[in-house]
């Protein structure tokens, strides 16, 4: 999970559904990490967290490239393959069930 080291209610919700459904994760700090805060600009065009994805060995890429999204478009809550970005409950957990999860 691509995130940010201060506060962010998406980042909240999106842990407390992780955790609630088991699901492992390691987070990513955007603000931390420039090679990361680069690569989520490329993937979303924003600094939107939190942007999880799924990754194969926990590398931090996700298993296929991310479905392209229309310029300056927002990515909030798209399902993208093995991304998604800042989702809702309902988004996540429907993410979650079709990975697996």
């Amino acid at each position: 999970m691509y995130t940010r080291t201060y506060g962010c209610p998406y980042v909240t919700l999106a842990k407390r559904i992780l955790q609630q459904e088991n699901v492992p994760y390691r987070e990513i700090f955007i603000d931390k990490d420039t090679q990361a805060r680069e690569q989520l600009l490329t993937w979303t065009g924003f600094l939107s967290v939190p942007t999880l994805v799924v990754s194969a060995n926990g590398n931090g890429l996700p298993i296929e490239e991310p479905v392209p999204l229309p310029a300056g478009a927002s990515p909030r809550g798209i399902d993208r393959g093995a991304m998604i970005t800042e989702p809702s409950s309902d988004e996540l957990l429907a993410w979650l069930r079709k990975h697996g999860w």
